[in-house]
């Protein structure tokens, strides 16, 4: 304890130049066809509805929120944050779901989104899209576990593109990858540094499955890697494919917070992408920084989801406001005449 002590105040004391170089900043841009009120009008309480929702679905699992909170990062990071990911497969394509690294995605996860959707169009009508709906509940994701509150740009619609066969493993960040391949792919989206290491801190909560770590327990143990650590892992992981799963963040997994950073502090992290951030001269200060001062962490979290929120969305008249959220309103159309003819809508459902 005395040793973690020491490094903390050293820490602390690292903080202040780094910390004046960048609290200048403020909230990104928003580009053009989003707002910050942008359902004032036509759906003024779309975000106390989704609220209300979500604090009774996390009072029963508060796992749910890791869920949804990684929802939104796969579905930007894919298309953009268009919805995409919500989509099953059909004649437009093959499903996000199917790609391997979306395999994990929690299913509650969709039935929520499409759940909230249901509640929000009760109350207003076809007006908000899934995309707004899943970037809303990402943000109360955060808000609701400890973290902090911030408002979300929105007027984003549904795309109606589905993404091509492996586009999943080329633009997101899997748990085996290092410093450079995660710079490299948030550099395309327009995300630097500074947000790679703040976004990466969603990590806070949630679950890891044993398959995306493994690989650092067998058949040797990654150096980087805290023996204790490790040998408890071990016993939840026993083998290479053991397919159970673990807390992301060691120290408070059902809470947003800074200890994530922590965890990497004291070689704990999970993920290579995860430990590597500490491991890395380019990243470790952020790291550092983020672990000693909370505040600082969610104040770059915020300007990162701000950003990543953006990437590539629909505006305007592109797009559509869809109807069910795992289809496209064509699709959705096609489905029901199929389901009426054959007398099996229930079925295929």
């Amino acid at each position: 304890m005395a040793a973690i002590r020491k490094l903390v105040f050293v820490c602390s004391v690292m903080v202040g130049c780094w910390f004046c170089g960048i609290e200048a900043q403020t909230k990104p841009p928003i580009v053009n066809g989003l707002s910050w009120t942008f359902y004032k009008s036509s759906c003024p309480k779309v975000e106390s509805i989704i609220r209300d929702e979500l604090k009774k679905v996390f009072k029963k699992d508060v796992g749910q929120a890791a869920g949804l909170l990684r929802l939104h990062f796969h579905d930007c990071f894919v298309l953009g944050c268009d919805g995409s990911v919500l989509l099953n497969g059909s004649a437009g394509g093959p499903s996000e779901q199917s790609e391997l690294p979306n395999l994990s995605l929690r299913k509650e996860a969709f039935k929520i989104v499409n759940n909230l959707r249901a509640l929000v169009h009760e109350q207003c009508g076809p007006v908000v899209s899934c995309s707004d709906i899943v970037a809303i509940a990402a943000r109360d994701s955060v808000v609701l576990t400890g973290g902090p509150k911030y408002d979300v740009p929105l007027g984003r619609r549904d795309g109606v593109n589905f993404a091509e066969v492996n586009a999943t493993l080329e633009h997101l960040v899997g748990p085996d990858a290092n410093v450079t391949t995660i710079l490299t792919k948030l550099a395309r989206k327009g995300l630097d540094t500074t947000d790679a290491v703040s976004l990466s801190g969603g990590h806070t909560i949630g679950i890891g499955h044993c398959t995306s770590f493994t690989n650092r327990l067998y058949p040797t143990q990654d150096p980087t890697m805290d023996k204790t650590f490790a040998n408890n892992l071990k016993l939840t992981c026993p083998k290479l494919d053991t397919q159970n799963t673990t807390n992301l963040d060691l120290r408070s997994p059902n809470k947003f917070d800074n200890k994530y950073y922590v965890d990497l502090m004291n070689r704990q992290g999970l993920f290579t992408s995860d430990q590597d951030l500490y491991t890395d001269k380019r990243t470790r200060q952020i790291v550092i920084d983020f672990a000693v001062n909370e505040t600082l962490f969610f104040e770059k979290f915020v300007i990162g989801m701000i950003k990543m929120g953006q990437i590539e969305v629909v505006t305007g008249q592109n797009g559509e406001i869809r109807n069910d959220c795992s289809f496209r309103n064509s699709d959705n159309f096609l489905v029901s005449m199929t389901d009426e003819e054959s007398g099996s809508s229930s079925e295929m459902r």
